[in-house]
């Protein structure tokens, strides 16, 4: 006959097991519809393991700056290869909120002025501090694991997104997110993965957070 302890472990520890699964798979509306925070079911990678209370700005950035043109069919023609599939079958995914200016069909490509603000020299469209724990808890949720990244499938870099993270040593870990390149980019700290590419699930995931932050 079993004894009470095994039978007590024995119901515990399925649970415990789904809490992981979920924490891992869910995603920031699964968390946020469960109220679950601190969704650390598995270890968080170096030197993410460090920023779980950090101070994150997340930011909204112009991924592409079209050249001057008299036509809108001439500006339309420059825009690089990669960002004219996202927007075909990636971008319709983002709100309207977060899509950059000039990538919208129809509308007249603008200049950016010389006294925007730029990070890593992408004109930076607005700023958020992340205030909400459950989604700062998803964020290093996805950076912290290496099964949320794949290999790449390109080498070019036009970032809708961008995020700061404090560091101990007094500087911040900078992040640039392509989705129209499907892959990241880390300043200032060492990225501690071979890959930098986005999984389909990565991408529906940090898009989440964005429009969390930048609500409308």
């Amino acid at each position: 006959m079993r004894s009470f302890k095994t039978l007590a472990l024995a119901l515990v520890a399925p649970v415990a097991v789904s809490a992981t699964a979920f924490c891992l798979t869910a995603g920031l509306a699964g968390a946020l519809a469960v109220g679950v925070s601190g969704c650390f079911g598995s270890k968080v990678a170096s030197p993410f393991d460090t920023m779980k209370t950090a101070p994150i700005t997340l930011l909204r950035l112009q991924n592409f700056e079209p050249p001057q043109a008299t036509t809108a069919t001439a500006s339309t023609a420059a825009i690089p290869p990669q960002i004219q599939q996202w927007i075909t079958a990636g971008a319709a995914m983002l709100p309207p909120g977060l899509i950059p200016p000039n990538l919208i069909p129809g509308a007249a490509a603008a200049p950016v002025a010389s006294t925007v603000p730029r990070f890593h020299n992408f004109p930076i469209l607005g700023t958020a501090q992340v205030l909400d724990t459950k989604v700062h808890d998803e964020i290093i949720d996805i950076l912290g694991h290496e099964s949320n990244f794949v290999n790449p499938t390109t080498n070019c870099m036009y970032a809708e997104f961008g995020m700061g993270i404090a560091q101990p040593n007094g500087t911040n870990a900078e992040i640039l997110i392509s989705l129209s390149c499907g892959q990241v980019q880390a300043f200032n700290m060492a990225w501690p993965y071979t890959k930098t590419g986005l999984s389909p699930d990565t991408v529906k995931r940090i898009v989440a957070v964005f429009q969390k932050s930048f609500p409308g």
